[in-house]
């Protein structure tokens, strides 16, 4: 598999070889599929209904263990899955909620520095319910940064936001990640989000790894022909196409 030219093998948060899952010692959902995540690299995961999407995202967040497994498979102490919802408790001051996923004593340094990253330092005092939407998904990821996962399982976040919005967190995530050198999967069919937040895009497809591209950050023509070949493979975004994964992933931090 080729790799993005920024990633170091050696720096690897996440490594599979040949990862299987099966309901069955005949019924194959995972087929041998081979992965590094770097740290600080945002990884798109693309692929059709029944690609495998699912039981990859729980393979990695180690919430598989009723099927037949085999195949290498390393994973770092802290993963976290950010999802569709934001969840928050409005009956919580958004400080509070923050660090409420933090583990430990010291909770409020990394919650603080989790809002500045999402630009809502401003509003640590307010009410979490009184929030907008928008702020609301901020804050979703805040609690998540706040834990300081190692990896972050992204199942289709913020599809219901408008543009500007969406650009905004994906702006938040990659310095993040790149901050705090956390790994990213993000599981999407939307191939402008590909274009906004990955380094490499994956395409899976009846359980494997099929293709990996590198996205360009600046050019045009290049960005433009990853952004078709993302199309090409999973179609164009609909309701059904990009509905979430998460009902099979539990939505936590896992330490």
């Amino acid at each position: 598999m080729s790799q993005h030219p920024t990633y170091d093998p050696a720096d690897s948060v996440v490594r599979a070889r040949g990862l299987c899952r099966r309901f069955t010692p005949d019924a194959g959902i995972l087929d041998g599929v081979d992965l590094d995540l770097g740290a600080g690299e945002v990884v798109a995961l693309v692929g059709r209904r029944g690609s495998g999407r699912a039981s990859l995202l729980r393979a990695l967040a180690r919430q598989d263990r009723e099927v037949v497994a085999s195949g290498y498979l390393r994973l770092p102490e802290r993963i976290a899955l950010l999802g569709t919802s934001a969840d928050a408790a409005p009956w919580k001051r958004t400080l509070e909620y923050v660090a409420a996923g933090v583990p430990g004593v010291a909770t409020r340094r990394p919650a603080r520095r989790a809002l500045a990253e999402v630009g809502l330092l401003d509003a640590e005092a307010s009410w979490a319910g009184d929030l907008s939407f928008l702020d609301q998904q901020r804050l979703a990821l805040a609690r998540v940064l706040a834990g300081e996962p190692e990896l972050i399982l992204a199942d289709q976040p913020w599809q219901t936001l408008e543009p500007l919005g969406k650009l905004a967190l994906h702006r938040a995530l990659r310095y993040s990640a790149a901050e705090r050198r956390t790994a990213v999967l993000m599981v999407t069919n939307d191939p402008d989000q590909v274009l906004e937040v990955a380094d490499r895009v994956l395409v899976l497809e009846a359980g494997r790894i099929v293709e990996e591209l590198p996205v360009p950050r600046h050019d045009h023509d290049a960005r433009a022909a990853v952004r078709a070949r993302v199309v090409e493979r999973v179609g164009t975004p609909s309701r059904t196409e990009t509905a979430p994964v998460e009902e099979h992933v539990t939505r936590r931090v896992t330490a």
